[in-house]
């Protein structure tokens, strides 16, 4: 573990009777900078295993969707990977520029526009699907099989329990 975090979590973890010291919070105990830090280590990992590919983490999770869901609109993508939809609009864009992803107006709907996969971008998913589940892998390698099921398993009720402010600003 970081030096830094390692003294933060020692300093940290000292609590007389019982109750947490209020006047020193070290960062190695905030949620928000562990969940932050932890997402900055995967996606270096990511693009470390996906190098060859020049595909992001949110470009794969579409490409993913896609995949499964066989054509959808970029309002349900942007919900999906839970992203605002100028950034998902833009991600698709890049993805459609290179052959990926086909979009085209809905017959249902002309403002929206309907994505599907390419057969280039099944490839690709294909071929790159190995790094990407190895990225994840490395991720948590510190963790036992059992710990990993264990932090998805969390990682999912935290989520669950702030779905309900989805839709909120800033909040998507």
């Amino acid at each position: 573990m970081d030096e830094g975090l390692d003294a933060g979590f020692a300093a940290g973890s000292a609590k007389a009777n019982g109750a947490a010291d209020t006047r020193h919070w070290p960062l190695g105990e905030r949620p928000g900078f562990l969940a932050r830090r932890m997402h900055q280590i995967h996606v270096s990992l990511f693009a470390e295993s996906c190098a060859a590919f020049r595909v992001t983490p949110l470009q794969y999770s579409l490409l993913s969707l896609l995949r499964d869901l066989a054509e959808a609109d970029q309002t349900t993508l942007a919900s999906a990977v839970a992203l605002d939809r100028t950034t998902t609009t833009g991600a698709l864009k890049r993805l459609a520029a290179r052959g990926l992803v086909s979009r085209s107006t809905s017959p249902l709907d002309r403002r929206a526009q309907v994505c599907r996969l390419t057969e280039a971008g099944a490839a690709l998913h294909s071929a790159m699907e190995p790094a990407a589940r190895a990225a994840h892998a490395l991720t948590v390698e510190a963790l036992t099989p059992a710990e990993q099921d264990t932090l998805t398993r969390l990682l999912r009720r935290v989520i669950a329990g702030h779905e309900h402010r989805r839709g909120q600003p800033d909040i998507v």
